[in-house]
């Protein structure tokens, strides 16, 4: 059983949303600046442009900032992968598109993705769940492409997990520490690997 994190509860007006959001991004800036235990509240509302107290309008605490960022880049990246993915005819387009959206979207949000390598040490359940429910989705899909006949039949567990690990230190790597690579290129020889495997 993979585990869930509950979404937040918005707020109901225009402008606690955009107060609300702005406090996300200032939080987003300032944990993948400085990292979680550095981060103060005061920074992040510093950053916000908005005074202290009003940040408890909307969280109770830097963990609950902390939680609803890492359920941020899921959904972000979510959408960002299935939209690269709609227009795909097989599963190993679609590996492809989602692997070079993914890759991307890393590159484009530096502090995000290190925020949420952070939960690891700071909030293993957002972490797990972060990961649960991609793979989850992920095993699913395979599955799917298993059952049109566009891949070898085998345990599609693993296979996502496996996936997953692969595009994780791809994004570090490649996206992070290398901000000049071709991802491009890098996910032609990802799918070549993909496709025919190491043996000669």
């Amino acid at each position: 059983m993979t585990a869930s994190l509950a979404e937040p509860n918005l707020p109901k007006t225009k402008r606690g949303q955009q107060t609300r959001a702005a406090i996300l991004d200032a939080a987003e800036r300032v944990i993948g600046a400085e990292g979680f235990s550095a981060a103060s509240i005061a920074g992040i509302t510093r950053e916000a442009g908005i005074a202290q107290g009003t940040f408890y309008i909307y969280f109770e605490s830097k963990e609950q900032v902390f939680r609803e960022l890492v359920l941020e880049m899921g959904r972000l990246t979510r959408e960002n992968l299935a939209a690269a993915v709609s227009g795909t005819n097989s599963r190993l387009e679609a590996e492809r598109a989602g692997l070079l959206a993914f890759l991307n979207f890393v590159r484009g949000r530096p502090s995000l993705y290190s925020i949420v390598e952070e939960a690891r040490f700071v909030d293993l359940e957002a972490y797990r769940a972060y990961f649960g429910a991609f793979a989850q989705a992920y095993a699913q899909n395979l599955d799917a492409a298993s059952a049109k006949g566009q891949l070898r039949p085998g345990n599609t567990e693993i296979r996502a997990w496996a996936l997953m690990g692969m595009a994780k230190t791809l994004g570090e790597r490649f996206a992070l520490w290398d901000p000049d690579s071709d991802l491009e290129g890098i996910v032609d020889d990802v799918l070549d690997m993909i496709e025919h495997g190491l043996a000669p």
